[in-house]
């Protein structure tokens, strides 16, 4: 049966137009698999999936996400992400592995957060794993450590706006995301802390809280705390449970663009 799946022009750049084609197929696609972005099942049989080829120095490993969670899209990579990250999607399928990188493939969702009676804009980060802060040989997530030591602060409870972080804001241009920015080394030019491979599309009433109030407030969470949530209400539940078990930062950032 024909999957339903996205593979983009870059993706197909780089596999060729007959494993594409034998993907589109449903020669090679698993049926089932796990979201290379918010780790829940998918199946691609029921739903759109993306393709999304992990591209290290040696080595490129085509995973599978949710069409509402990536674009499909081609992701550069240090071998060192691969390597470890590649596990098995489908023992009986043609696709032998899945990969996602032990460093940072940020899933970023986009909704509108009620605080104090008014709508904010919001987007919400999550890691498909755990951050480790770079030299260190711990086995933990210091996620959230280290955006506290960026000027992130810790959400106990979504009862108020939180603070500006300075020298951040986010990149809206013609009604798409596409890039979060943080204050350049030394002072110089901002550079992106995240950035769309693809444009990323916001909803209209999103946009306009954004021209509204001219900020944006980011929130993060470490990976499998808040997971792929299709309602803004129950993207609402998943931010209360975290802020609650202390699993929250966040900080309000100036809007670039428009």
């Amino acid at each position: 049966m024909p999957r339903m799946l996205d593979v983009s022009d870059d993706v197909r750049a780089e596999i060729g137009n007959e494993e594409a084609d034998r993907l589109l197929a449903g020669e090679n696609a698993p049926g089932s698999y796990d979201c290379t972005s918010c780790r829940t099942p998918g199946d691609s049989e029921q739903e759109r999936t993306s393709t999304v080829l992990f591209i290290g120095d040696e080595t490129a490993v085509l995973a599978f996400a949710h069409a509402t969670c990536l674009p499909s899209q081609v992701v550069q990579v240090t071998e060192e992400q691969l390597q470890g990250a590649v596990r098995s999607i489908n023992p009986d399928g043609g696709v032998p592995a899945q990969a996602a990188p032990e460093q940072a493939v940020l899933g970023v969702t986009s909704g509108l957060v009620l605080i104090s009676g008014e709508l904010h804009p919001a987007l919400v980060v999550e890691p498909t794993g755990p951050i480790v802060r770079p030299g260190s040989t711990d086995i933990g997530d210091d996620f959230l450590p280290l955006l506290i030591e960026q000027g992130f602060m810790p959400v106990t409870e979504l009862s108020s706006v939180p603070p500006v972080l300075h020298g951040w804001s986010v990149l809206l241009a013609a009604g798409q995301l596409h890039a979060v920015l943080q204050p350049g080394t030394g002072g110089g030019s901002p550079v992106a802390w995240w950035q769309a491979h693809q444009a990323l599309q916001v909803a209209e009433s999103w946009r306009a809280a954004a021209n509204k109030h001219q900020q944006v407030l980011l929130f993060a969470a470490p990976v499998g705390s808040i997971g792929r949530q299709p309602r803004e209400d129950l993207l609402r539940d998943a931010l209360d449970k975290a802020a609650a078990n202390g699993k929250l930062v966040a900080s309000a950032m100036p809007l670039a663009g428009t």
